[in-house]
């Protein structure tokens, strides 16, 4: 019992720089779609705790992680293990026609919902007629 506490500290204190080198990631399963006003990405991402998702943007891109517990995952005895154990990763190219500061997000039942508002000069706009 002593070396899984020992193994979890180590693994709580992995910066997301680090674990980006030295852990499993695959992309997660997305839909993206739009409405007039905004654009919506739904990810994938069991077996992720909303305080292990990382959601950020850089230089014209929204990134997306999350990240499972492998210490947990590897202390386990599996009679089958048919389910991937990985971490998440996943970059989005926004076009200026996202207003950024406004981007937010949720995690449910293992599903990352990401609301990505349009800037007000791409919606649509109907004009009366007089």
């Amino acid at each position: 019992m002593e070396d899984t506490k020992a193994l979890t500290k180590v693994e709580e204190k992995r910066s997301w720089e680090e674990a980006l080198e030295k852990e499993s990631w695959v992309a997660p399963l997305v839909d993206i779609y739009e409405t007039n006003d905004d654009y919506y990405i739904v990810a994938n991402m069991p077996g992720v705790a909303k305080d292990d998702v990382k959601l950020k943007v850089e230089e014209g891109d929204l990134v997306i992680m999350g990240r499972i517990n492998f210490e947990g995952e590897r202390l386990r005895k599996y009679l089958m293990k048919e389910i991937d154990s990985s971490n998440y990763y996943r970059k989005f190219n926004l076009t200026e026609s996202v207003n950024e500061d406004k981007i937010n997000a949720k995690l449910e039942n293992g599903r990352l919902f990401v609301h990505l508002p349009k800037v007000e000069r791409v919606k649509p706009k109907i004009i009366e007629i007089k």
